[in-house]
């Protein structure tokens, strides 16, 4: 039997027709944040993170949505989505979630995404301007998002992870010091951990190689003693 689909039913586009990313700056930085954080929960099957992904927070309301650069969602399972729809979701809003300026972002465009967040129950919110090394957080307390103070050096309640503004861009440290890497530096880290192996290897192989010369002419010392009637074994 054909089910005819409801014309009334609402429909929520993946995609709001914007750019993942202004330039290529903004955009490493959301790559950055949302690999890294990828990586931090990797082990964590119900940690999901991603990132320019349409949040739709109220059922049958598909215009209340908005795409952070990074969200995280404690409590939700790993695993593709086209969109983020809050009541599939177990009702579990993004606890926290970071922007990256670019200039074509207007300040009205950036508060209104702050009283969004705000609304819909976003613990943690973090929005740096890449440009000019500018970090603004806000956490929630008594039931609002409040303004962190001082970000140098502030730990996330939720990621455990550090901020530290003390170089001329922003650095991001793990719970175990480790700091946040980019993809080339990644792959460098790869390359030279390869080479380090390979060396060990060569190094090792040389090891063998001269032990098994020093065995061949020992061998061939004691054979040449028995041919002359001398036991090696009691030189």
């Amino acid at each position: 039997m054909v089910q005819l689909q409801d014309s009334n039913a609402v429909i929520y586009p993946d995609s709001d027709g914007k750019p993942m990313a202004d330039n290529t700056k903004q955009f490493r930085w959301i790559v950055v944040i949302q690999q890294n954080l990828e990586w931090l929960f990797a082990d964590n099957p119900n940690v999901f993170v991603a990132g320019d992904l349409l949040w739709y927070p109220v059922e049958g309301d598909n215009k209340t949505r908005v795409a952070p650069d990074v969200m995280v969602a404690f409590g939700r399972p790993k695993g593709d989505r086209g969109s983020y729809k809050q009541w599939e979701e177990e009702n579990i809003p993004p606890q926290v979630v970071f922007e990256i300026l670019s200039p074509g972002n207007t300040k009205g465009e950036m508060n209104r995404k702050l009283l969004f967040y705000d609304r819909f129950g976003v613990e943690e919110y973090y929005l740096y301007n890449p440009d000019n090394n500018e970090l603004n957080g806000w956490v929630r307390r008594e039931g609002f998002l409040d303004v962190v103070e001082l970000m140098e050096d502030w730990v996330s309640p939720q990621l455990q992870i550090k901020f530290d503004l003390s170089t001329d861009g922003l650095q991001i440290f793990r719970p175990d010091g480790q700091r946040f890497f980019s993809y080339v530096e990644i792959a460098q880290q790869v390359e030279s951990e390869r080479q380090r192996a390979e060396s060990e290897r060569q190094r090792a192989e040389s090891e063998r190689q001269r032990a098994d010369t020093a065995e061949d002419k020992a061998k061939r010392y004691a054979e040449k003693l028995r041919k002359m009637g001398i036991d090696p074994e009691q030189l």
